[in-house]
């Protein structure tokens, strides 16, 4: 049935998900209004101030979410082969267009106005990810429909890392999310997991001695978790109960029984002993497996001498992979150095800023860090330490309530689409919204690395408003949309 002849259909998009953009929008502006703010200065429309033009940027924004949902949902299926091809051309250009801004070359100039490609990027990777998963056919265990998905994603992701962009381009795992809810095997997920799990208890621990051993416990301890992990896949993926307590009970006693010598006849590096175990059970699961011909087999085998590697290329990849303030900042974050003149400064003095802001907060404009601007980015990367000081833990719980109520509300309007092109829109805009929250709110805590990536609605700029902006709403209007054909 046509639209106009049911009515605007911009009327029936989800009034609870506008809410809630409406309030984080204004949320977002007085903290941006107490971040900001000058002593002294009570003019928070000049254009002159940040918060001025936060409130064209803001206008703008909800102009354009108007705008999205006026149009016909078609045009999002059909254009978005165009619209990813052109963000991909644009995203190869901009290092060469663009001027150096604190090392990185992302932003492009209009006269007063700069716009950062990438933040747009992600809304053509999600309509081309959703329009190539709803191709007739299309399954994720097909490993060149596979190929062709991770392709889709990582291209963008090399070309925001040419413009020295790193947390821009980290934003695009989010988008391996939308594979698994769409059916890409967990074991990939679980690889990806335990690759941040290895490598930060093996660097973490690198340094500190296994107590009764020679061995150091970082090292130690990813190789028992190695070796846990692949006796947990294979009970989960080769349903062999037999094999899984062979490998269990013989991989545990030897390791006992290492320790046990070492600790009570001689010192030494039990480490060895455990490399040697896996490596042996690797091999002993690749041969069973060529017996069987059952895959499963051969990735668990691969992963296991896949994780070993990756545990003593760790130290390799972060002294000699990384820049060098990148590894200023892992070493920071994992507390093998403190650095609060340098790398750790932001980190320090927002901990100091939330902190001081205490169960209620010292109330808008009050907040004496954000005033004597200690914390740098205070009004950008760093926006939710302004939250914390001037509203306290019952603000910035508040703020994180509504963030989780969006979130799963749109999970909520993904599961009700009809198409998968929908669905798998939905999930690409569930998952970057979790992840720009999770990784921003994270590093103003200490708890994750500071790769510098916008908090949703909060952060000052045009570019990241208006991006999560169409990324929002022209998923609205293609709900609707359904709901209108549904009628």
């Amino acid at each position: 049935m046509n639209d106009r002849r049911i009515g605007n259909p911009a009327l029936r998009a989800d009034k609870v998900v506008i809410l809630l953009y409406l309030l984080l929008l204004v949320g977002g502006w007085f903290s941006i209004c107490g971040a900001s703010h000058e002593i002294g200065d009570t003019d928070f429309f000049s254009w002159s101030t940040r918060s001025g033009k936060q409130l064209v940027w803001i206008a703008c924004s909800i102009g354009l979410g108007t705008f999205l949902l006026m149009l016909d949902d078609k045009y999002f299926d059909s254009l978005s082969g165009l619209l990813y091809i052109a963000f991909m051309v644009l995203l190869l250009i901009t290092p060469f267009i663009a001027k150096d801004i604190k090392g990185s070359r992302s932003w492009i100039s209009l006269g007063s106005v700069s716009l950062q490609p990438a933040e747009f990027a992600k809304c053509a990777t999600a309509l081309a990810l959703a329009k190539l998963m709803n191709q007739y056919g299309f399954t994720i265990d097909n490993m060149r429909n596979f190929a062709k998905a991770i392709l889709l994603i990582l291209l963008p992701m090399v070309l925001i890392v040419m413009q020295q962009e790193t947390g821009s381009a980290l934003v695009y795992f989010a988008f391996f999310l939308v594979l698994y809810r769409e059916g890409m095997p967990g074991c990939i997920l679980f690889t990806a997991v335990a690759a941040v799990v290895f490598f930060v208890v093996g660097i973490r621990f690198s340094e500190i001695t296994l107590p009764q051993t020679t061995a150091m416990i970082g090292q130690s301890v990813v190789l028992f978790l190695i070796w846990l992990s692949t006796v947990g896949l294979v009970a989960t993926y080769c349903r062999r109960p037999s094999l899984t307590w062979r490998l269990f009970g013989g991989g545990l006693l030897i390791q006992l029984i290492a320790y046990g010598v070492s600790a009570f006849v001689y010192p030494f590096d039990i480490s060895w002993v455990q490399l040697i175990c896996i490596i042996f059970m690797a091999g002993y699961i690749a041969w069973i497996g060529l017996g069987s011909r059952v895959h499963s087999y051969a990735f668990i085998a691969i992963f296991t001498l896949g994780a070993t590697a990756f545990l003593y290329s760790s130290d390799y990849m972060l002294n000699n992979v990384l820049e060098p303030h990148q590894q200023t900042r892992v070493k920071v974050l994992l507390g093998l150095e403190e650095d609060l003149n340098g790398a750790g400064y932001n980190v320090h003095q927002s901990k100091i800023a939330i902190g001081s802001g205490g169960l209620e907060g010292k109330g808008f404009m009050n907040g004496t860090q954000t005033k004597l601007k200690y914390v740098p980015e205070q009004d950008t990367d760093f926006i939710f330490c302004t939250v914390g000081e001037e509203q306290g833990f019952v603000g910035s719980a508040g703020v994180l309530f509504l963030f989780l109520i969006l979130i799963l509300r749109l999970v909520y309007l993904s599961e009700r689409q009809q198409t998968t092109f929908g669905r798998v829109y939905g999930y690409s805009v569930v998952s970057i919204l979790l992840f720009h929250v999770f990784i921003n709110v994270g590093m103003v805590i200490g708890l994750t690395p500071v790769i510098g990536i916008p908090l949703p609605f909060f952060s000052y700029g045009g570019s990241s408003l208006w991006g999560f902006t169409i990324l929002l709403f022209i998923f609205l209007r293609i709900d609707a949309g359904d709901r209108v054909r549904l009628r």
